[in-house]
């Protein structure tokens, strides 16, 4: 089977404005899609990310602190799935939580390297 990285991009503003409970659903939400997928098989792994990062850049290596995706989005977690197609792919991630509070998805396919 083929692998693809779902990116999860939040809308920060709206993220920070949820409500504890909000938060809660939203956790809770994850937690039951990423059960569904691995009963289907499709799920490998996946985790929320924290807002703050590092960028580590160029030939000196320069580091820098931020959330560097230049709008309003974050990416808030990922994940790690697998399917026979890109097409069983999308209609899968078609029911991710994070559409719900305005968020979107990015499918990326994992190169695959002959041995």
């Amino acid at each position: 089977m083929k692998k693809y990285l779902l990116l999860l991009h939040e809308d920060i503003e709206k993220m920070q404005k949820l409500s504890p409970k909000e938060m809660e659903e939203l956790t809770n939400s994850h937690m039951a899609c990423a059960e569904k997928l691995g009963k289907s098989g499709h799920f490998i792994s996946g985790e929320g990310l924290e807002e703050n990062s590092v960028k580590i850049s160029g030939k000196d290596s320069i580091v820098k602190d931020g959330t560097f995706l230049e709008s309003k989005e974050m990416i808030g977690g990922y994940y790690l799935l697998q399917a026979k197609d890109l097409e069983t792919i999308i209609e899968l991630v078609k029911g991710c939580p994070c559409h719900l509070w305005g968020g979107t998805t990015e499918i990326r396919p994992i190169m695959e390297y002959e041995e």
